[in-house]
């Protein structure tokens, strides 16, 4: 795991252009593996903002060409183009939270469809490239349920790496032995680690809500605006469900938020605004720092070295700014949720639903998710 040392880098510190000159191999390898009729679905121009822009945490269509549609190379030449972005342990994880949809699909009775032919299947995942790999701006994503990651590579440097979504359902799941399959553990257990090392003043200051949210405040939405809530649960589906579909999910929905207890007070108190809620990073001692910058090591130990250095020093310059949220409960296995927010880190984390065994984290960057800043600087300094 990546220590966000006090010095607020990794162990890395290299140019990303490594990071962008590897993509950018991987990715021409993956087009020429495909023919016409998959590379029309796969690769797309650069920007393409409205379709970029989009991203998905939910087992639907994440846009672009799936696993299933695939051969064995193919996948392969995919996964290739994934770890590219990640680091070891980030690519590990995402591997696994991928085979998980075996699992939920076994306590889930091999019975969940959500309209297609299996519900819960590890090869409906997608990747999409955008523009010229290589060329002067292109892109890529790869999302699938529980997984979403995007990148925007400018000048042969990656200047976007975010948002970067890990999920994980079930959370913890027995293995043979003692020991219990978390896939997401760190970012659990620090959370909680780190609320609980507050003293009462400080509690009292980081909890903004005795009940957590039941999903991410922020959700999918592309951009997060003052007030913003969780969105509902049918909201983030590239489709509108009908029928059958559209009553399971609005079932979900009442039931997670009547289990909660959930009301109109707590909801306005987690609700999203540029002034970080909580309590700011200045106010903690040495070692409930020392927790905090482990906690958000984990985070960015996702990313390769260079990628997670450049992050890195993001964090740094406005490290005692940050502000820790804690909602819900403080033991294991009741709901909680917690958020850590700066000008422009933003990272939120829940664990609410399937009876707390569920998890949903993720890292975005509120000035420049999909390259935002960086992308509009390179178009107002260059001639298109």
């Amino acid at each position: 795991m990546l220590s966000l040392g006090p010095n607020g880098t990794g162990a890395g510190g290299a140019m990303t252009s490594m990071v962008a000159g590897r993509m950018a191999e991987a990715a021409a390898v993956l087009i020429e593996s495909l023919d016409q009729g998959q590379r029309r679905i796969a690769c797309r121009p650069f920007p393409d903002e409205d379709e970029r822009r989009l991203w998905y945490y939910t087992p639907t269509d994440h846009g672009g060409l799936p696993l299933a549609a695939m051969g064995g190379v193919q996948r392969r030449n995919v996964h290739r183009l994934v770890a590219s972005g990640l680091s070891t342990p980030g690519y590990v994880t995402v591997a696994v939270i991928m085979g998980l949809e075996n699992v939920l699909d076994q306590i889930e009775g091999w019975a969940v469809d959500f309209g297609r032919e299996r519900g819960r299947d590890p090869l409906f995942y997608y990747v999409t490239i955008f523009g010229e790999p290589g060329g002067d701006a292109w892109g890529w994503r790869f999302g699938g349920h529980h997984v979403s990651l995007h990148y925007t590579i400018i000048g042969g440097e990656v200047v976007g790496s975010t948002p970067n979504f890990l999920g994980a359902d079930p959370a913890e799941s027995p293995l043979l032995g003692p020991h219990l399959h978390r896939p997401l553990a760190a970012a659990e257990d620090l959370g909680r680690e780190l609320f609980r090392a507050l003293d009462e003043e400080k509690r009292a200051r980081a909890l903004v809500s005795p009940v957590a949210p039941p999903d991410l405040v922020g959700g999918n939405r592309p951009h997060l605006e003052a007030g913003d809530r969780p969105p509902p649960m049918p909201d983030i589906w590239r489709r509108r469900f009908e029928g059958r579909l559209a009553e399971l999910m609005a079932d979900m929905q009442t039931q997670i938020v009547t289990t909660l207890g959930l009301k109109e007070t707590h909801l306005e108190a987690l609700s999203f605004t540029a002034e970080p809620k909580g309590i700011p990073a200045s106010m903690l001692d040495a070692g409930q720092t020392s927790i905090l910058r482990e906690l958000l090591g984990c985070y960015l130990a996702r990313l390769p070295d260079q990628l997670a250095d450049e992050q890195a020093r993001l964090v740094e310059r406005e490290f005692d700014r940050l502000g820790f949220l804690w909602a819900g409960g403080a033991e294991r296995g009741e709901p909680h949720y917690y958020r850590i927010q700066g000008e422009r880190v933003f990272i939120e984390y829940d664990n609410t639903q399937r009876g707390v065994n569920h998890i949903h984290t993720v890292w975005r960057d509120l000035a420049n998710d999909f390259g935002g800043d960086a992308l509009a600087r390179h178009y107002a300094q260059s001639r298109h």
